[in-house]
C-alpha cells in the first residue's frame, strides 16, 4: 500500500484535460497513438487473412487443428493455458479466416474510437491465439511485440500515465536490446563496421532501394553502422533522460527506422516503432497535429483513473518488470529461475507481455535462395514462382509494406541451411504433391494448377546483386549460380 500511495502522491493522474497543473499532460498522445494502433491491427490481420488457411488451415502447411489435438493428447487440461487460443474450440478454415476478419473490424473500431477498451481486448486476444495457431509462419519479433504494445495499450485505456513509462521501457528495452545482441554476438560485421555491405543484398526482401544504396561506398556503409550502434547503445538511454535529449531521441530513432523501411520490406515492426516514439512527447508537442477544438474533445473524453485505476496500472507495471528482470536473469545465467519469479515469468510469456528482442545479431554474408521445381515428365521443369521472394531473374525488387508474406519469410531462413530443410518445408512439399489449392493460392504461379507433378525437386541458388553494369545491359537485380539439386519427389 504504500508503493501505491507513494505512485500517486508522485504521478499527477488528474492532470489529464488540466491545463494549468504544471505536469505534462498524455491525453492527445495516448489518443492518436490507439488511433494509429487501429491502423496496425487492422494491417496485421489483413495480412495473416489472405494466408491462414493456406498456412495452418485443415489443408495448409501445418494445419493448426491437428497440431491442437496433438498438444491436448500430450499435456491434457494444462493446454489450454500453455497455448491460449480460441482455435481450441474450432479451427475450421472459415473459423481461422473468421479470427482474422474480426480482427480487422475490431483494429477498425480502435481507429474510429469507438468501443475502444473492448476491441483492443479483441485485438490482442485475437493476434494472440494466431500467434499460437501460426506455429513457425508466426513467431517472429514483430509478432510479440504487437503483442506487448497491444497488451498495455489495453492498460492505457485507464488513463494512468503508469502505462506511459512502460511503453518508454518497452521503447527502451527494443532499442537497447537490438544494440546489445550485435555487440554481444561477437560477429566480426558489427565491430568493424561491415554489416551493411552485406545487409542490404541478404536481408529477406529487400526494397527497390536497396540495390542502390548496397552499391554506396564503403565508408558511407561504416558510418551508417556506427550511427546504429549508436543510437541503439548511447541514445536509447535518453528514453528517460528530460526535455531536448529525449526528444533528440525520438528523431534519432525515427531517423532509424525510416532508413529500414526505405531499403526493407518488414511489415508493420518498424511502422510500430515509430508509434511508441509517441510517448516521448507530450500534449504540448503534438497537439498541433490534431487542432485546438480536437484537443478539447478528447481531454474532456479521457478516462481520469481515481486509486483503483493507479493501482491496477502499478501492479501490471511491477508484474511487468518483474517478468523482464527474471527473463534477462535467466537469459544470461542460462538457468531456470526460482519460484514464484519463474511463474511470474512463464505466464508472462504465455501472454506475450514480456519477451526479449534483437533483431540481426549476427549477419548473413551470402544470400542462398531455394527452388521449387515440378515436372511431368523428368524431363522438362517449372518452378513454383512466389509472390515476393527473389526467385526469375526477371523479377524486380517491390514494395509490401506492411504486408508480411510468412512463407516467402520462411524460406529465406530454410535457405540458410538447405541441408537440413525444417519440419515445414517437408510439409511443404507434401502438400504442393497433393495439389493443395489453399497452398497453391500462397504462390504467385503454380506449374501443374490443380493437378499433381509427378516429379518434384528443389534447387539451391547462391544470389548477388548486379553490378551498375550488368544491371545496365540485362535490367536484372540480381545474379545468380547453381549451388546443388535435391530430389524431393520420383
Amino acid at each position: 500500500m504504500m508503493g501505491n500511495k507513494l505512485q500517486v502522491a508522485r504521478i499527477p493522474e488528474v492532470s489529464f484535460g488540466d491545463a494549468h497543473s504544471g505536469y505534462p499532460r498524455y491525453a492527445v498522445v495516448n489518443w492518436l497513438f490507439l488511433r494509429i494502433l487501429g491502423l496496425i491491427y487492422i494491417a496485421a490481420f489483413a495480412s495473416m487473412a489472405i494466408q491462414v488457411e493456406g498456412l495452418v488451415g485443415v489443408d495448409g502447411i501445418l494445419p493448426i487443428e491437428s497440431k491442437l489435438a496433438a498438444i491436448r493428447e500430450s499435456l491434457g487440461p494444462s493446454a489450454y493455458w500453455m497455448y491460449p487460443s480460441i482455435f481450441w474450440v474450432n479451427a475450421s478454415d472459415p473459423v481461422l479466416f473468421g479470427a482474422c476478419l474480426v480482427g480487422v473490424l475490431g483494429g477498425v473500431a480502435v481507429l474510429s474510437d469507438r468501443f475502444t477498451r473492448g476491441a483492443l481486448v479483441a485485438c490482442y486476444g485475437l493476434y494472440l491465439s494466431l500467434v499460437f495457431a501460426g506455429q513457425d509462419f508466426m513467431r517472429f519479433q514483430w509478432d510479440m511485440f504487437l503483442l506487448e504494445a497491444g497488451f498495455l495499450a489495453i492498460l492505457l485505456c485507464s488513463g494512468s500515465t503508469i502505462i506511459v513509462f512502460l511503453f518508454r521501457w518497452l521503447l527502451f528495452r527494443f532499442m537497447f536490446l537490438s544494440g546489445l545482441v550485435k555487440v554481444a554476438s561477437g560477429d566480426a560485421a558489427w565491430t568493424n563496421l561491415t554489416a551493411l555491405l552485406y545487409h542490404y543484398e541478404t536481408q529477406p526482401l529487400p526494397t527497390p532501394l536497396a540495390w542502390y544504396v548496397h552499391h554506396l561506398p564503403l565508408w558511407i556503409h561504416q558510418v551508417c553502422v556506427a550511427g546504429v550502434l549508436l543510437i541503439e547503445l548511447v541514445v536509447a538511454f535518453f528514453i528517460f533522460a528530460p526535455g531536448r535529449l529525449r526528444l533528440a531521441a525520438a528523431g534519432a530513432f525515427i531517423l532509424l527506422q525510416s532508413a529500414i523501411i526505405l531499403t526493407g520490406n518488414y511489415n508493420f515492426f518498424n511502422l510500430l516503432t515509430i508509434l511508441l516514439c509517441l510517448f516521448l512527447f507530450d500534449d504540448s508537442q503534438v497537439s498541433r497535429l490534431v487542432g485546438s477544438e480536437r484537443v478539447s474533445w478528447i481531454e474532456n473524453g479521457s478516462p481520469r483513473p481515481g486509486r483503483w485505476g493507479t493501482s491496477l496500472a502499478a501492479t501490471f507495471a511491477f508484474i511487468v518488470l518483474l517478468s523482464n528482470a527474471t527473463l534477462a536473469w535467466s537469459s544470461y545465467y542460462r538457468s531456470r529461475p526460482v519460484q514464484p519469479f519463474y511463474g511470474v515469468m512463464a505466464a508472462t510469456l504465455t501472454l506475450g507481455i514480456a519477451n526479449t528482442y534483437g533483431p540481426f545479431a549476427v549477419m548473413t554474408r551470402n544470400r542462398g535462395e531455394i527452388e521449387i521445381q515440378a515436372s511431368m515428365d523428368g524431363v522438362t521443369w517449372f518452378p513454383y514462382e512466389f509472390k515476393y521472394k527473389p526467385g526469375s531473374l526477371d523479377t524486380d525488387l517491390g514494395w509490401l509494406i506492411p504486408h508480411q508474406p510468412r512463407l516467402d519469410w520462411q524460406m529465406w531462413f530454410a535457405a540458410l541451411r538447405p541441408e537440413r530443410p525444417p519440419f515445414w518445408f517437408y510439409r511443404l512439399i507434401h502438400q504442393l504433391d497433393e495439389a493443395s489449392p489453399a497452398v497453391e493460392r500462397l504462390f504467385l504461379k503454380v506449374p501443374f494448377s490443380g493437378q499433381r507433378p509427378a516429379y518434384l525437386r528443389a534447387r539451391f541458388y547462391r544470389y548477388s546483386y548486379s553490378s551498375p553494369g550488368q544491371r545496365a545491359a540485362t535490367g536484372h537485380v540480381w545474379v545468380r549460380q547453381l549451388q546443388h539439386e535435391i530430389p524431393l519427389l520420383e
